[in-house]
């Protein structure tokens, strides 16, 4: 019996080799970047080792961006741990791994239903906003673990306040210790093993203050055991389920997916396949499900890890496969030396981290693009520093429907259609009045649906005053109406109706015909006239247009009995 190998997973010898090289630095970075991630959520660093494992062995495995390694984020390590906040050391371990668990079968569902497309509605000032918030509350909540201090519970705000304020309560090692890797950090970045910077930032400070057996410096093991071995995958346990558990996992799903979608975009398929964000959705989702069934945390497409999985290498998805494989070698080896890892180092990876995630120049690009922008990112920004994580989620969510609604009203346009003395088409703003006894064709660009056909029925010419005017309105392109529209349709042949007018709609496809007919609302037979589309652009407006000046050369007026039906 001969096992054959999916397409997706197979690889030349020399890709392979290639890809068990990558995969060893990416998964020497994973360390510090799951403990810190972890630390950020409120639990055991062994549980973002976890993650890092479980994340890119399964999450690679689907991928449709090959190189993107699925690990911890700090994004959605700061959404679970603002959904668990409040929970003793054990309940929150528990909750995690249920919350990581649902948010991968959410992931997968989102999957599967092909909502990847919905991703683009989430604005760019909404995400700038969001993720500046993100940075600026990591960077807050790791002032008491660089300084060692326990300012109490409340916001990240809240408590770097009272760290600020308070001098006189700094563990002086513990912030040496903390400002030496910082500094490590900031050196090796810019040097040839910037990828191993994190590292040497965690070795470094923890072994010399080992050996100068500095006191009173917390290290890993103080915040939860570090088991040895193999780990084992355990179901969750459902009743440990809450409203904040759930909220939690929408949260982390909504910001994973979104950042995964921008993942994708950096990190392009060597091959030049397309990356198809649904299948990211799945990859991701499922990364999350093994995570969470190794009781880890949650995972996403991590722009760090995938920009190094690039920069050393990788040639295929087994590049990220491996990444997760080596931190499980990692795991059984070196298991008890994690444990004495000095947690203000910790501290210094996410400060740096966040610090260098600020996106100084986009936040400037959108603020000079008008007075919206601002009010999204500003808004998203202070809802994310002042309020759960889950909650900041679902303002951004709403404000970009809400923006996208405003914008879609906003840049609806009229324009009036006129044939030159050659019969070529050209146009020019529409009238704001209509003109007696004379054709007057139209064009709309812009959404009709929801408040832009409100804008339209603001826009369009008014019939008042004159007599027997003959309205085209072109509307090729368009395959479907909103009931609005075809509401604001109605009340505008009745108006024409009332001074003895015409309406013809042309350029209509063959669903909107049926939308037409089913609506029930016009009488097609009467003053309103439909010209479907044709494959030659304008020849249907040209028809409507002629169609209407020999209306206008009868002496017959229409019939105010036969204006539209309601």
């Amino acid at each position: 019996m001969t096992i054959r190998i999916p397409r997706s997973l197979r690889a030349t010898k020399r890709e392979l080799r290639s890809d068990v090289v990558a995969g060893l630095p990416s998964a020497i970075g994973s360390v510090p970047d799951g403990m810190a991630a972890a630390i950020l959520a409120g639990v055991s660093p062994v549980q973002g080792l976890y993650a890092s494992f479980a994340g890119p062995t399964v999450g690679g495995v689907f991928a449709s961006t090959k190189l993107m390694v699925i690990t911890t984020t700090s994004a959605a390590a700061l959404a679970a741990g603002s959904a668990i906040e409040g929970l003793d050391a054990d309940a929150r371990s528990r909750s995690i791994t249920l919350l990581t668990l649902l948010a991968g079968v959410l992931m997968v569902a989102a999957g599967v239903a092909k909502l990847g497309r919905y991703t683009r509605f989430v604005t760019q000032s909404v995400m700038i906003g969001f993720l500046t918030g993100v940075a600026a509350n990591i960077f807050f909540g790791q002032l008491q673990d660089l300084t060692g201090t326990d300012p109490g519970r409340g916001l990240a705000v809240y408590r770097a306040w009272n760290v600020i304020t308070s001098p006189g309560d700094w563990h002086l090692p513990s912030l040496l210790v903390g400002l030496s890797a910082i500094a490590l950090l900031v050196l090796l970045s810019r040097t040839k093993v910037a990828s191993f910077a994190a590292v040497v930032a965690l070795i470094i400070p923890t072994v010399t203050a080992q050996l100068l057996s500095v006191e009173g410096v917390a290290k890993v093991k103080d915040i939860g055991d570090i088991p040895g071995g193999l780990p084992l995958p355990a179901i969750p346990r459902f009743a440990d389920l809450s409203v904040s558990v759930l909220l939690g996992a929408f949260a982390v799903a909504a910001i994973v997916l979104v950042q995964g979608a921008g993942v994708s975009e950096a990190a392009p398929n060597r091959d030049g396949s397309p990356s198809d964000p649904n299948g990211n959705f799945i990859a991701q989702g499922a990364g999350n499900v093994a995570s969470g069934l190794w009781k880890g945390m949650p995972v996403g497409g991590s722009v760090g890890q995938t920009a190094l999985n690039v920069a050393v290498g990788g040639r295929t998805r087994w590049a990220a496969i491996f990444s997760g494989l080596w931190m499980l070698v990692i795991l059984v080896v070196l298991s008890e030396p994690v444990g004495y890892v000095a947690v203000p180092t910790l501290a210094a990876v996410l400060i740096v981290a966040a610090v260098s995630s600020l996106r100084i120049g986009e936040a400037h690009a959108v603020w000079q693009t008008g007075v919206n922008p601002k009010i999204a990112m500003v808004t998203t920004f202070v809802a994310t520093l002042t309020l759960p994580v889950a909650a900041a989620v679902g303002i951004g969510v709403a404000l970009s429907m809400l923006l996208q609604l405003n914008r879609e009203a906003l840049d609806l346009s009229v324009m009036e259609v006129y044939f030159d003395d050659e019969g070529r088409a050209a146009e020019r703003p529409a009238p704001t009045h209509l003109r007696s006894n004379a054709v007057t064709a139209l064009t709309v660009y812009g959404s009709l649906y929801y408040a832009g056909a409100r804008t339209l029925q603001v826009r369009l010419p008014d019939p008042a005053g004159c007599e027997r005017p003959a309205v085209v309105l072109r509307l090729r392109g368009r395959t479907s109406l909103g009931a609005t529209a075809y509401a604001v349709l109605q009340q505008y042949a009745q108006q024409l109706a009332a001074v003895n007018g015409t309406l013809t709609l042309t350029g209509v496809s063959a669903g909107v015909v049926k939308e037409l007919h089913r609506t029930g609302r016009f009488d097609l037979e009467g003053p309103v006239h439909l010209v479907p589309a044709t494959e030659r652009l304008f020849e249907s407006t040209e028809k409507g247009y002629r169609d209407a000046e020999a209306w206008l050369m009868t002496d017959q007026p229409a019939r105010r009995d036969e204006g539209p039906t309601s």
